[in-house]
Formats: structure tokens, sequence, C-alpha cells
């Protein structure tokens, strides 16, 4: 896949996300400086342990500052439009479930660009589409999502495994893979979010008797 086209991908995803961060930030009644901060970071966290992890530094928010810049003006504009996105939160995991997909699937290109194998290419689009809802999650005071019963990280390790398979037909492309990953992460998740799907928990102690 051509750079240009990851590249404007990386940047909406970083958009996304960082909406998702500064309405976040709103909803626990931070100042102004906090909603921005919120913003740039779940914005970029996610992109920058990615390229640190596959050895890509300076990391991109750092060597173009597209990044930083456009998050910090997605959390103004989230500021001042406070109304209109707070009380919308179902709406905005939808477009997180989007952001997800896409951060999945970059991660994804990435990594097979440099050579690294299955276990690598997972993770990198893992870690990728969960590391700035995880810094979100810490700065909010709670367990990260991830962690959780969400069915979250399991859309994208679903969606990583399906791209890797078809690594092995050639007749498909990498922007063919590109798109089928991102869509299937994000139907996944969005699915998920209607459905109320979650991951089975372990019992605790005398929870067997209540049953």
């Amino acid at each position: 896949m051509q750079q240009d086209v990851i590249y404007f991908f990386d940047l909406f995803g970083t958009v996304i996300f960082a909406i998702t961060g500064a309405v976040k930030a709103v909803r626990l009644r931070l100042d102004f400086f906090g909603v921005i901060v919120m913003a740039v970071t779940v914005g970029c966290a996610g992109g920058m342990t990615r390229d640190c992890l596959l050895g890509l530094t300076p990391v991109a928010a750092f060597t173009d500052s597209a990044y930083i810049i456009l998050s910090a003006v997605t959390g103004i504009i989230v500021f001042f439009t406070a109304p209109k996105f707070v009380g919308r939160w179902r709406t905005i995991l939808y477009c997180d479930a989007i952001g997800l997909g896409v951060f999945t699937a970059i991660g994804l290109e990435k990594a097979c660009l440099i050579g690294l194998g299955t276990a690598g290419q997972v993770l990198s689009g893992l870690l990728g589409a969960v590391g700035g809802g995880v810094l979100r999650d810490v700065f909010s005071k709670e367990i990260p999502s991830v962690l959780k019963s969400d069915f979250y990280a399991t859309a994208s390790v679903i969606g990583a495994v399906v791209y890797i398979i078809l690594e092995n037909f050639p007749s498909t492309g990498t922007g063919l893979r590109f798109a089928v990953c991102a869509v299937l992460v994000s139907l996944i998740r969005i699915y998920a979010i209607r459905h109320n799907l979650k991951l089975p928990v372990a019992r605790m102690v005398g929870e067997e008797k209540k049953g």
C-alpha cells in the first residue's frame, strides 16, 4: 500500500481516538488544558507505542507535527462544543470502533513492511490499536477496558488473524488486506457494542452455588 494512503488513515485514526479522549476528559470535568492533553495522549499514544516497538524512531508524532496539531485542535473543538458530544457517548464508541479497525490494519501493514513474523504483526496491530484507549482509562482511574470483559482487543486480534491469513494468498494485495482487516475489526466491535457482547470472566469463590 502506498505510504500516502497509510499516512492518511493514520491521521484519520488519530483524530478518531483524540475525539474519544477529549470527550472522556469533558465527562470527567477536566479543564481546557486537561481536555487537550487527553486528546493528544489518546490520539497519539497508540501510534507512538507501535512505532517504538517496531524501531521506527523517532516516532511519527515527533517528526510530523500534524499528529499532535490535529489531536490538539480536536480537543479544542470538543471542549467548545461539549454539549453536542458528551450526551452521545454511544456514537463516540462507534467512532472508536472505526479507529480500532484502522489502527489495527496500520500496525499490521507497518509490521509486514519491515518483515516481522506472525506474532510480531499481530502484536503490532493490537498495541497500536489499544494503546491510546489504555492510557485514556488509566488517566481516568479506570481498569483498561482491554483487561476487562469488554469485546475490544479481541476484535483487533480477530482482524489481525484474518489479515495474516490473506497474506498467504498472492492474489490479495496490501490494499485489500488493509480494507478487509479495518472493516472487519470495526464491524465486530460495533456488533459487540450493539449487542453488549462480552467475554466470560472467571467465577469467584461461592458464585458457583449462587448460579
